[in-house]
């Protein structure tokens, strides 16, 4: 019976150190502590000791139980003690290690070009000016030498905010023109400035139309600027944008604003000039409408038109990311469509 003991014990703590977790521990206290357990079989052997026996064979089983006992207590700290450690080694923060890339976005296209086009002019000595989106009738229309009975109101479908006191003068600006007079009602010439931002007009959208959409305006006043400045500040900016094999366009337009007023165009970029169904066959393409500032503008902020002339310039980012990356959907732009705005990363 000793020698049984004795094989027991040797049997249970070779099977206690292989257990590594607390199921193959609870399955050793089982098979050797528990009810039906090994040990507990050999206990109630100890009646078939001749009872001479009895007292030193169970003197030594219950020396192995506590034996035991002890050894699966010990054997439990010690499996929680690395499991509760390797948890900890998983869950530490490693600082040596590089941080994990976490996706911050990109500039919208509309945003990146109105960037490029900045970059140009302030490389050739302007400055960025914004100004107010909820515009007042008198700085959108009036200043602009577009009273209110002027027909020409009819070519910026509006969009008028209902304010309480000023009804009929409040809008959201349908160009960024206004920022002309407000601008040189605060500086003297010589003025350089472009002011881009958004600009809101009520009108049906389609593949070239939006409610909402981005203008740059160009404006410089000085003593004795002529149509031949603008055209070469024009011919200089397509030029960095779009090349310099680009060709450039200057054909009479209207805007009340100006005078005179030209429609500015370049050479198409995909038929040069032959015909295609980009240029509808002209061999050119409009990007942006231009002139030399209507003295009564320059008169009515105080400056004197017989001393300072000026020209001005207004574009649509849009477009002009249009014709650059070759894009036939304005509403492409503002339509969020992840797959689309993921081309231009």
């Amino acid at each position: 019976m000793i020698d049984q003991l004795h094989a027991l014990r040797e049997s249970a703590l070779a099977e206690l150190e292989q257990a590594a977790d607390s199921g193959a521990l609870e399955a050793w206290r089982v098979k050797f502590l528990g009810k039906k357990g090994a040990l507990t079989a050999a206990l109630r052997g100890l009646g078939a000791v001749p009872a001479d026996e009895r007292p030193v064979v169970g003197k030594a089983a219950n020396e192995l139980k506590s034996r035991l006992e002890e050894a699966f207590e010990a054997r439990r700290i010690a499996v929680e003690e690395a499991a509760q450690a390797e948890d900890e080694r998983r869950r530490a923060v490693d600082v040596t290690m590089p941080g994990r890339p976490f996706p911050i976005g990109h500039q919208h296209i509309v945003t990146r070009t109105v960037d490029e086009i900045a970059s140009i002019f302030v490389s050739m000595g302007y400055q960025v000016a914004l100004g107010p989106e909820v515009e007042l009738d008198y700085y959108n229309f009036e200043a602009l030498n577009i009273p209110k009975d002027h027909p020409a109101r009819d070519m910026w479908d509006t969009f008028y905010v209902d304010h309480p006191e000023r009804r009929g003068e409040v809008i959201l600006r349908t160009h960024t023109s206004p920022n002309q007079v407000r601008f040189m009602e605060c500086h003297q010439p010589p003025i350089r400035v472009i002011v881009p931002g958004k600009c809101y007009r009520y009108e049906a959208v389609d593949a070239t139309h939006e409610w909402m959409f981005y203008q740059v305006e160009v404006l410089a006043v000085d003593r004795g600027l002529t149509m031949a400045n603008m055209k070469a500040t024009l011919t200089h900016f397509v030029h960095q944008l779009f090349g310099p094999e680009r060709k450039l366009r200057l054909r009479c337009d209207y805007f009340p604003f100006v005078e005179p007023g030209a429609e500015v165009s370049i050479d198409c970029h995909v038929c040069h000039g032959d015909g295609c169904r980009l240029c509808k066959q002209t061999g050119w393409i409009e990007i942006m409408g231009a002139g030399m500032v209507h003295p009564r503008v320059l008169a009515g902020v105080g400056y004197d038109p017989d001393i300072y002339t000026g020209f001005a310039a207004g574009m649509g980012p849009e477009r002009i990311a249009m014709l650059k990356y070759g894009i036939d959907d304005i509403r492409l732009f503002y339509g969020n469509d992840l797959r689309f705005l993921r081309q231009f990363i």
